[in-house]
């Protein structure tokens, strides 16, 4: 008898062993849709507009979600009905941690103007509404899934994967991003995270190209004050502040701040010529080159000025502030400049060069307060992150991949200058939807429920082949 345990133990053992390493049966990607679908509505359901900002909500689904399969949660808290959900699955260490950011905030809502209510999650014509539908519960609801599907598959992962659902993006950053890298940044560091900024940009039901931002443009707010002498209105001063600060105004919108390429808009502008045709090509070889005749970036400052915002520090004056009466000219007027600063600008030489454009001593340029983002180098376009998400892009959507500098601000800005190598990537989005008033922020905002299923799909490929460890 003492010999027939051993021989039973290693039967039980062995069994037990081979079913351990079994690979994991095929994903039902039909029950994988449905459950993308019933996370994504519950959390699109939820107001967690900012302002106010009440993110606790969506956080509180996540972590009952998560942990309901095992998943390890944790809570980080600046205002408590703010937090930060950060879970986690473990690899082997053997490579530095995967962040897959989103944030669960939405810009706020006029319900007057929407045809379906902004927290409806209503579906129709395959479209699903919503406040946040495109920006940003479609990567709160893919990282979710990418969180799920991983740990039901069970995939030895040579990196932890991190899933970062973050409050406060829209506007409130102490609260979150700003909060979590200053006081807990060893819960979410890592080598590269994933987060938003990008798409796949569909033109006629097609896609065209995947963009992956990996920079974006720094915001600062300028404020120029005129002064000048107080009087009557019937006897007109040539010191009226109001005339100061419009000629001021006039001067910087008369002048073409400095083109200055980096990796990233380079590959942008390469890349997009081999798919462009002849005569955009054309343009866009000609600010590789250095445009020196201007005309390609007239066209863009004319025809397309998200381009010619990407070449540039740009400044666009977007308030102004004079008088109390009609008939008294006041003594000071004031404009405040938007200013998306490239991220390598030096902004104390670039306000210097401001004043001899002004070329008016009575007018002062003074920083505006207002929530900034630190400047970072780009993300590195010669990394492994990089490759396997150009790659996936080709497998699941079967275009090319343009690196993308955002003209506009996100949190990876604070993760690239804490030395996080961040992409941001998103759903495939027709470019015909912004115009049509569906885009991100509009009144109507909504996503292609397809393109959520296959957004879900292309994420957790990308982690797999990011943090999975490869067999010996």
């Amino acid at each position: 008898m003492r010999s027939i345990v051993p021989v039973a133990f290693l039967v039980l053992f062995g069994a037990a062993a081979l079913r351990a390493a079994a690979p994991p049966a095929p994903l039902d990607w039909a029950a994988v849709e449905a459950e993308t679908l019933r996370h994504f509505q519950a959390i699109v359901r939820l107001d967690t507009s900012d302002p106010p900002g009440n993110e606790r909500p969506v956080v509180e689904y996540l972590k009952r979600v998560l942990e309901a399969e095992g998943i390890e949660v944790k809570l980080f808290a600046k205002e408590a009905h703010r937090p930060n959900l950060v879970a986690r699955l473990r690899g082997d260490g053997s490579k530095r941690p995967l962040l897959v950011m989103a944030h669960t905030d939405t810009v706020n809502v006029d319900p007057k103007k929407w045809k379906h209510g902004p927290f409806s999650a209503h579906r129709e014509d395959g479209y699903i509404y919503g406040r946040g539908t495109v920006d940003d519960k479609d990567n709160v609801a893919a990282g979710l899934m990418t969180m799920l599907l991983l740990k039901r598959t069970r995939l030895p992962l040579a990196r932890d994967v991190i899933f970062l659902a973050e409050s406060g993006e829209e506007g409130a950053v102490h609260v979150g991003i700003e909060f979590m890298v200053r006081e807990h940044f060893k819960e979410i560091e890592a080598e590269f995270c994933l987060a938003e900024g990008g798409s796949v940009a569909r033109s006629g039901g097609k896609p065209q190209y995947g963009s992956v931002q990996t920079t974006e443009k720094i915001p600062n707010r300028l404020r120029l004050v005129a002064r000048g002498v107080a009087g009557h209105g019937s006897v007109p001063l040539r010191s009226n502040a109001v005339v100061r600060l419009a000629r001021a105004v006039a001067n910087i919108a008369d002048w073409q701040t400095p083109m200055r390429l980096n990796e990233t808009t380079r590959a942008f502008f390469e890349r997009l010529a081999t798919i462009s045709p002849p005569e955009e090509a054309a343009r866009y070889r000609a600010v590789l080159k250095g445009d020196e005749s201007g005309s390609a970036q007239e066209h863009f400052a004319e025809h397309q000025p998200r381009y010619y915002s990407t070449l540039r520090t740009s400044i666009s004056p977007n308030i102004f502030t004079a008088g109390y009466r009609v008939n008294v000219i006041p003594s000071e007027a004031e404009a405040t400049l938007d200013v998306r600063a490239l991220p390598d600008e030096d902004m104390e030489r670039f306000i210097a060069q401001l004043r001899q454009v002004i070329n008016d001593p009575k007018v002062d340029i003074e920083r505006a307060p207002g929530h900034s983002r630190p400047g970072a180098p780009p993300s590195s376009l010669n990394t492994e992150a990089f490759e396997v998400i150009e790659s996936a892009v080709k497998r699941h959507y079967g275009v090319i991949t343009l690196p993308t500098m955002s003209t506009g601000a996100t949190d990876m800005a604070y993760l690239r200058a804490a030395g996080v190598q961040c992409f941001g990537i998103g759903p495939g989005i027709d470019l015909e939807d912004g115009p049509k008033g569906f885009g991100a922020h509009s009144d109507q905002e909504r996503i292609l429920e397809a393109e959520l299923y296959t957004f879900v799909r292309f994420k957790l490929d990308i982690v797999q082949r990011l943090a999975g460890r490869t067999s010996p």
